[in-house]
């Protein structure tokens, strides 16, 4: 096999605009490793905090259905955040078999208060650019969406934080 043969393949010349959103991404991740850390959580359990903070208290099965886990798996996971204090289990109004995963106040706030104050500055800077840029910057970013969901596939799972989300 030549040299050649053995080249990461190329996209080509990309546009500034879309090494940037490659960026994001990256820096994302980076932001939500960062997170789990400060609460001392892997990534799954990172993403059941998500949920939980975005949906409110959900049974463990709804639990699970986000999560695409099994029943034992999520069990797991709200074992180990109940263990570090983000969690507890209550009884469930609805079904007095049941209960509910509810995150603790405590929990909630050291997220939000790492994910607002980086919300709000990357908020604001949408204010940098008059109404007509910022027109153009939606239907960019919307385009972008589109794409990422054509080629991602069926999302079945629920997200509170789309922008297309209904409020619950």
């Amino acid at each position: 096999m030549s040299q050649s043969d053995q080249q990461t393949p190329s996209f080509g010349e990309s546009h500034a605009a879309t090494l940037l959103l490659r960026e994001f991404l990256d820096v994302t991740s980076d932001f939500e490793r960062s997170l789990g850390d400060e609460l001392a959580v892997n990534p799954t359990d990172l993403t059941a905090m998500q949920h939980l903070i975005a949906a409110g208290p959900l049974s463990p099965t709804a639990l699970a259905e986000r999560l695409e886990l099994s029943s034992g798996a999520v069990t797991t996971v709200i074992d180990r955040l109940e263990s570090l204090g983000h969690v507890h289990r209550t009884p469930n109004p609805d079904d007095r078999r049941g209960t509910i995963i509810v995150p603790t106040p405590a929990s909630v706030g050291r997220a939000m208060g790492r994910i607002i104050p980086m919300v709000t500055e990357v908020d604001s800077a949408i204010h940098d650019f008059d109404e007509q840029e910022r027109a153009v910057i939606t239907r960019y970013l919307q385009r972008v969406v589109d794409a990422y969901r054509d080629h991602a596939g069926p999302a079945e799972r629920p997200r509170g934080w789309r922008a297309d989300a209904t409020p619950r």
